[in-house]
């Protein structure tokens, strides 16, 4: 009886090696699937890392564009106020220099005029460019102000030839 005994020992011992045997395959199995899934998981994390990086490099690719636009957008702004700023000088020169030449050109033309001299025509007259009149409205979003610019403003109709002194005045006297 105790070869029984021994036999039913080891039998049973056969038995429980068996049942731990596949427990443990099962186990080898499991852990082998969550290997393959622990290395998969590490593979889409390094590409996200990867995916990550490319998307902040053209974050600061799209920051220093917009960097280099609000530093061009300055520079505009600072041209801008420049110009006006030359602009309201230049007409601010011309006005004097008119003033100046409004009252010479009145008192050479009563010189003229007692000495029986016709008057001397118009800046109007002789230059087109030469009109005061504010033929160009310039309005400054910077500055809020309105300027008037002085522009070439036509005094005569397209294609009405010039007298060889300029001056449609004097053709127009010439033939009186």
């Amino acid at each position: 009886m105790a070869d029984e005994q021994e036999i039913m020992c080891k039998l049973e011992s056969i038995k429980e090696i068996r049942n731990k045997t596949l427990q443990m395959e099962k186990i080898k199995a499991r852990l082998k699937a969550e290997f393959e899934a622990l290395e998969s998981e590490e593979r889409h994390l390094k590409e996200y890392k990867q995916e990550m990086d490319l998307l902040l490099q053209e974050k600061m690719a799209h920051v220093e564009e917009l960097r280099l636009i609000h530093a061009d957008i300055n520079v505009m702004e600072n041209t801008i106020k420049q110009s006006e700023n030359d602009l309201n000088k230049l007409l601010e020169s011309t006005r004097r220099l008119h003033d100046e030449y409004k009252p010479l050109k009145e008192h050479v033309d009563a010189l003229r005029m007692t000495l029986g001299l016709q008057r001397l025509p118009d800046l109007c007259e002789e230059e087109e460019k030469l009109s005061l009149e504010p033929a160009c409205h310039v309005i400054s979003k910077f500055t809020g102000t309105h300027l008037y610019a002085l522009c070439a403003k036509p005094r005569v109709g397209p294609g009405t030839p010039k007298s060889q002194n300029g001056s449609r005045m004097n053709e127009e006297r010439e033939n009186t």
